[in-house]
């Protein structure tokens, strides 16, 4: 029969590294977590990018509605912006996350911010502080904030918010800039091209002396049928006058003069449309001329108006789609410090532990047992 088992040397090596590897490990965690460890305190923000798309009134018949969507693009975009250096720097100008992370360093170097650390290392320190949430698929972003006092956790969430809204209006801002920049060109230019004609318009009136050719021809036409009126009066007095008083009459010399004097007043009008032996400008050049002009600012304004109205609607198209950050959960102040879960550390050291120390202990006897 087998004799009673009793401890041997390898089964006093195993307790000894035991205690070595596993214990005495585990209790210095266990002193450093609950005599050293800094408490933390968690703020909770969630929130989710909301596209605004407003239908018109002449889509709806006179109505609106105001549909929201999920952008998962912005939100991919946000996910990364919260853990990147750009938003660290930020909000570490607006906080001061080196001092206020690494006010416990002296007693908890473990979980603490070292403040000689550079801004790479700040970003990577950033990522243990503060932990993202993310669901692709419906595009919700939940954070979790760490800091050693509630205040500065609530601070660092809402800074976290703030600064993702204003990216968000950036993103915004710069989609309606692409979207209406061809039409804003169009129309600087049909402003111009308006500009232009209604100067040399001005020009015209300033240079012939005239407002409207086509009035003054009015008047010239007014003032020559006037003429050839008086001319058939004056003719129909001189053939009476013929036929009731003598050759000797001077009567009929001064009819034969009124009768001369208008008919050199109607050549001498009808001088004006045509080149004159002066070489002045006759008025079908003028009204050439204005005609040309009063066409090209008719079509620049037309233009303008057509761009202007394409402008307009590329102005409705992009404040449609509009895009916004919507917080279903607001920065929180916590009550009570919930990190570090001393516990869960506590096991799961254990764990490793145990787990390393038995994989050690297993191969160790594996190799001398095989010698």
């Amino acid at each position: 029969m087998a004799g009673p088992a009793r401890i041997r040397k390898r089964h006093q090596r195993i307790m000894v590294s035991f205690i070595i590897v596993v214990l005495a490990p585990l209790a210095i965690s266990a002193w450093y977590l609950y005599a050293m460890a800094k408490d933390q305190y968690a703020s909770y923000v969630a929130f989710s990018v909301r596209s605004e798309d407003v239908s018109s009134a002449v889509d709806l018949l006179g109505g609106l509605t105001a549909f929201g969507s999920a952008g998962s693009e912005d939100a991919d975009i946000l996910y990364e912006f919260i853990q990147s250096r750009e938003l660290v720097g930020i909000i570490d100008k607006e906080l001061d996350l080196r001092t206020m992370y690494s006010e416990p360093y002296a007693t908890d170097p473990v979980f603490a911010y070292n403040n000689d650390g550079t801004i790479e290392d700040l970003t990577k320190y950033w990522g243990r502080m503060v932990k993202i949430f993310y669901d692709s698929g419906t595009g919700l972003i939940e954070l979790r904030v760490h800091a050693f006092k509630p205040e500065d956790a609530q601070n660092v969430a809402n800074s976290i918010f703030q600064n993702s809204s204003a990216k968000i209006n950036d993103l915004s801002a710069i989609a309606r800039a692409d979207a209406t920049r061809y039409t804003r060109e169009e129309l600087d230019r049909a402003v111009e091209r308006l500009k232009e004609a209604r100067q040399a318009v001005t020009e015209y009136r300033s240079r012939n002396q005239m407002v409207d050719p086509q009035a003054e021809i009015g008047a010239q036409t007014g003032m020559m049928t006037a003429l050839q009126t008086k001319l058939s009066d004056a003719l129909i007095a001189y053939d009476l006058l013929n036929e009731s008083a003598g050759s000797t009459d001077p009567r009929l010399a001064q009819a034969e003069l009124r009768i001369e004097v208008i008919q050199q007043r109607i050549r001498e009008e009808r001088l004006k449309y045509g080149i004159s032996s002066t070489g002045d400008i006759d008025y079908p050049t003028l009204v050439g001329e204005y005609e040309r002009l009063a066409v090209d600012r008719e079509f620049a304004e037309q233009t303008y108006l057509a761009a202007l109205a394409a402008h307009d609607a590329s102005l409705i198209e992009a404040q449609r789609k509009s895009k916004y950050l919507a917080a279903y959960i607001n920065p929180t102040l916590a009550e009570r410090a919930e990190y570090p879960d001393r516990k869960l550390l506590l096991a799961l050291i254990g764990l490793f532990l145990t787990f390393s120390w038995a994989i050690a202990a297993l191969i160790y006897y594996a190799i001398k047992d095989r010698r």
